[in-house]
């Protein structure tokens, strides 16, 4: 039973493949050599029971085809006997053709081994893609080809006239032989023993067929679409044995047209190897595409997305990623259960996206990827770049809220002291202002009994000095702060702002209230845009307003000036895209030439 996948042990590791000079690549290179002698031995024997160049070119195209995929694949795939198998078939290809020479002992080997490219494809077709046979049913069979061409092939051999049986080969060569093992001639003999051998190995291939049913029905989907090469040679085979039970039930029904059906299996043949090259093409493709695995996942690599990308791209619906968590003391899958482990037999495997102890991800997968371990390799490249992407991300975001937390405290920090200014001015020296003002009235009224016209003119020259210098005060009191912004508000605050601005101003703000730094923070946004298209833009009218709108609080700042406004170069509006990325709001400018400016503020209010 599968259990919870908890402190990591071992996870499997794969390698790639290793270059000629190692022993592995010689033996690639004896293989290649074998395969080369093969052939053309085969097609000197071919030639000389009398085939046309054309079927020689084409008898070599179907077994070199298999031999050099097989190579490749031995080379890429060293430890995986796939590889292996092609080359084998594409050697046994050959082997039926020493019937055609008139060396005995050659015509005796070529007709012993005749159907072994057979019991070899059928072994090949049950190893795909791992390899390797995982279940009784398929050693037996393979068991069971290998023995009935040994066994069976030779009983047919000692029996093997060819010249009282020249057309019980496919050459057809009435002048090829003798046959150096013949022991017991007899017409009717050789027909019996080859009647059976032949059925045997029909029904030898339909138990082919339900293994591979089998397989196909215990496989998962990515397993499925690795197993696909191996049905298009199933079709193959089928197409081989509709053809020699057809030969052997009806030979004479065939007539001048028993080599169309030769030619389109000797075709399909040909498509087995290219099958298998192409899924190991589309295994470096997706190996390939893996690497756009943080492309895909976004900009916000979350685990469900980085799991879902992976098992698209590599076929596998069912792959789980599982992250490693200190206080479950296990991996969790994306959606935050613990991850488990596959149960025994089930096809599936576990790879670590790093070799440390303890791996901070696994994957659980369909095994059949392990055959692949550059594209596992790949994959957990990707998945640690994405995480560290996370990870950086994360702490990069924890900052910028630190960032903006601390920031927000010094705006309202200075805030609070802009009011306290407002309140002392207001309090202090503006009400002393104002008790002088009144004191120098009631002066003045005094000296309108004297007759005193000098002095009187000193106290009025020192009135309109007092008011003048109390408007200042005033002024640089709404500057810091307005106190009419504390006590009813933005939008009163506003109103009163653009009673006094240079250029008029239509006003349209929501009567409700935000908090004291969102208040103050956008009643500074306006007097900047007012500024501005009053010293700048040569505004003529300018319409402002404020409304909340999903959590947000809206300022917006329209003139008809010139427009051309760019905050990188005006420290005024610069300073106010600071002042709003420090309470976490945005500030946007749209400002063609020509087309007047229009200023957009939205600030976090919820």
């Amino acid at each position: 039973m599968g259990g919870v996948l908890g402190r990591a042990g071992s996870y499997g590791s794969g390698s790639a493949g290793v270059g000629l000079g190692g022993r592995p690549g010689r033996a690639v290179a004896g293989a290649a050599a074998l395969a080369v002698a093969a052939g053309c031995t085969g097609s000197w024997a071919y030639g000389h029971a009398g085939a046309t160049q054309a079927d020689i070119l084409r008898d070599l195209a179907v077994g070199w085809t298999f031999a050099g995929a097989g190579l490749i694949a031995w080379w890429r795939r060293p430890a995986n006997r796939t590889g292996r198998l092609m080359v084998a078939e594409g050697v046994a290809w050959f082997l039926g053709n020493l019937q055609g020479t008139s060396v005995p002992l050659l015509f005796a080997l070529g007709a012993w081994w005749e159907a072994l490219n057979l019991a070899v494809l059928a072994h090949l077709l049950l190893v795909f893609p791992d390899g390797r046979l995982t279940t009784v049913l398929a050693r037996r069979v393979v068991a069971g080809g290998y023995l009935l061409v040994a066994a069976g092939g030779l009983l047919r051999v000692v029996t093997y006239d060819p010249s009282a049986d020249g057309d019980a080969t496919y050459l057809t060569c009435g002048d090829c032989g003798p046959n150096a093992f013949l022991f017991r001639p007899g017409r009717d003999l050789f027909e019996g023993i080859d009647l059976v051998y032949r059925w045997a190995g029909a029904l030898l291939t339909v138990v082919v067929v339900v293994a591979l049913v089998r397989n196909w029905r215990a496989s998962s989907t990515a397993r499925r679409r690795a197993l696909l090469p191996a049905w298009i040679a199933l079709l193959v085979a089928l197409a081989l044995v509709g053809w020699e039970v057809l030969y052997v039930a009806a030979p004479g029904l065939l007539g001048p047209a028993a080599s169309t059906p030769a030619l389109l299996s000797d075709l399909s043949e040909m498509a087995v190897p290219v099958t298998f090259l192409v899924g190991l093409l589309r295994m470096r493709l997706r190996r390939a595409a893996v690497g756009s695995v943080v492309i895909e996942v976004g900009a916000d690599p979350t685990p469900r997305r980085l799991q879902d990308v992976l098992a698209r791209l590599l076929g596998d619906p069912s792959l789980r990623l599982g992250l490693w968590s200190e206080q479950a003391g296990g991996y969790l899958d994306p959606a935050g259960r613990a991850l488990r482990g596959p149960y025994p037999g089930s096809g599936r495997s576990v790879t670590a996206v790093d070799g440390r102890e303890r791996p901070s991800a696994v994957l659980v997968h369909d095994a059949a990827l392990g055959e692949d371990p550059q594209l596992l390799t790949a994959v957990g490249a990707s998945v640690r770049l994405c995480l560290e992407n996370t990870r950086l991300r994360s702490q990069a975001a924890a900052r910028g809220r630190e960032s903006r937390a601390v920031g927000s405290r010094i705006l309202e920090a200075a805030d609070r002291e802009r009011r306290r200014l407002e309140r002392d001015l207001h309090d202090g020296a503006q009400t002393r202002l104002v008790f002088a003002l009144m004191s120098l009235r009631r002066l003045d009224a005094r000296l309108a009994d004297a007759g005193d016209g000098g002095l009187r003119h000193t106290v009025a020259e020192t009135d309109r000095t007092l008011r003048m210098a109390l408007e200042d005060l005033r002024g640089i009191a709404r500057g810091i702060h307005p106190a009419v912004l504390t006590r009813e508000g933005l939008g009163p605050a506003v109103t009163a702002l653009a009673e006094q601005a240079q250029v008029p101003v239509v006003v349209s703000v929501e009567d409700r209230r935000y908090p004291p730094l969102v208040e103050s923070t956008a009643y500074f946004a306006v007097c900047e845009a007012l500024s501005n298209a009053a010293k700048y833009a040569q505004a003529q009218a300018v319409s402002v307003s404020a409304r909340q709108c999903e959590g947000l609080l809206v300022v917006e700042a329209a003139d008809d000036g010139v427009g051309g406004a760019d905050p990188a170069r005006g420290s005024g509006l610069q300073g106010l895209a600071d002042r709003l990325a420090a309470v976490g709001g945005v500030l946007q400018v749209h400002s063609p030439p020509g087309c007047g400016t229009r200023v957009r503020v939205e600030l976090p209010c919820a």
